[in-house]
């Protein structure tokens, strides 16, 4: 039995990411790939009210094709998006149940918590909401999401003892990346005896395609395995996993991870060794030194967002994925009301106080041309 009290593999089926026909989920192609993961006895399924068109997929493709106590649902409510009102936020609760048909959620997450979001569900009581829940027997699990800092992920979890367990970004290429600080957050869970599911296990994708170093130092020690295989496995041996969720967007995905994960096996001692020279590989390539300490942006008198463009700028430079790395700029920069590297005034006073001693004014100006 695994954390929880649920019987669960470690590899959970993301519905962020589901294949598209015509600009809309492709329900069949969906079908196709809920009967594969079903068939060799995978059952987590994470969806959210924010991903457009999922939870209504997953009904079809799942809730109301297989008995109820065959699977796990996992949803997610973001009461920072469109609430006014704690009656909002509970909305969310009840909209996720109508459109996934499942009746009850055996994990429910409040959404994406950390730096400007936490506030929103402290501010609608959201804790108590699904305490409520819980006691209805409408909830099996009560957990959150995270992206910001293991410091506020602390804070959280002192505040939030409730909470049984933790959604965390984990990869071999974040794990000691200061702006996402993997492992400093995994750790911080360990710490609270919280078990983790981990999210973006394979960063979107990049990791299925790392830099050139990284992917011949894995084709030299296993020929055969995919680039992507190597970062769930990353993933999924690290103790106090629940699961591990992969955004399969392709049948051709699915058989991929399933082909490793069906009968997982923890990582040999060489397998480790491989993963810490990729880590070094990457670690290897220029990129920009910042920590995200945010110290630039206290004094900036024109609010750029030095640290968000610094983060998508090195997302560009590891990857090579100028779409990927925009998305990043624009969430980091824009979504957070920060003016673009463009628009820096070049006054200086953001270098005065980087403990990185990083030339901002140069580095805005390399990521400004990058983007334009």
């Amino acid at each position: 039995m695994g954390y929880l009290g649920e019987d669960i593999k470690k590899l959970g089926f993301g519905l962020m990411r589901l294949p598209q026909k015509e600009g809309a989920i492709d329900l069949e192609e969906t079908k196709k790939m809920v009967d594969r993961f079903m068939e060799e006895g995978f059952t987590y399924f994470d969806t959210a009210w924010a991903y457009a068109g999922s939870e209504d997929a997953i009904r079809q493709a799942l809730v109301e094709r297989y008995p109820r106590e065959k699977f796990t649902i996992a949803t997610k409510n973001a009461a920072w998006i469109d609430c006014k009102t704690r009656a909002d936020a509970m909305a969310q609760f009840e909209t996720s149940l109508k459109q996934t048909g499942a009746g009850y959620f055996d994990f429910y997450l409040l959404h994406n918590l950390g730096e400007g979001r936490t506030h929103f569900f402290d501010d609608f009581d959201m804790w108590s909401f699904v305490r409520e829940k819980k006691e209805a027997g409408l909830i099996k699990h009560i957990g959150f999401s995270f992206h910001s800092t293991p410091e506020e992920l602390e804070e959280i979890l002192k505040a939030h003892p409730e909470a049984e367990f933790v959604q965390l970004q984990i990869n071999y290429g974040d794990w000691e990346n200061p702006a996402v600080q993997s492992r400093a957050c995994y750790e911080t869970a360990q710490k609270y005896g919280k078990p983790v599911v981990i999210m973006e296990p394979v960063k979107g994708g990049m990791l299925a395609s790392p830099p050139e170093p990284v992917a011949q130092l894995f084709r030299k020690a296993e020929p055969e395995a995919s680039c992507a295989s190597w970062a769930i496995r990353f993933a999924a041996d690290l103790p106090g996993v629940i699961t591990v969720l992969s955004g399969m967007s392709s049948l051709s995905q699915m058989e991929d991870n399933l082909s490793y994960m069906k009968d997982f096996k923890k990582l040999s001692e060489e397998e480790r060794s491989v993963l810490n020279q990729a880590r070094e590989a990457m670690s290897r390539i220029p990129l920009i030194p910042c920590t995200s300490c945010n110290y630039c942006a206290k004094v900036c008198p024109a609010n750029i967002g030095v640290s968000g463009s610094f983060t998508a700028h090195n997302y560009l430079t590891l990857y090579n994925n100028r779409k990927a790395a925009k998305s990043q700029e624009a969430w980091l920069v824009g979504r957070h009301d920060k003016k673009s590297a463009s628009e820096c005034l070049k006054c200086g006073k953001c270098e005065g106080v980087c403990p990185q001693h990083i030339h901002i004014r140069e580095e805005l100006e390399r990521v400004a041309e990058a983007f334009a």
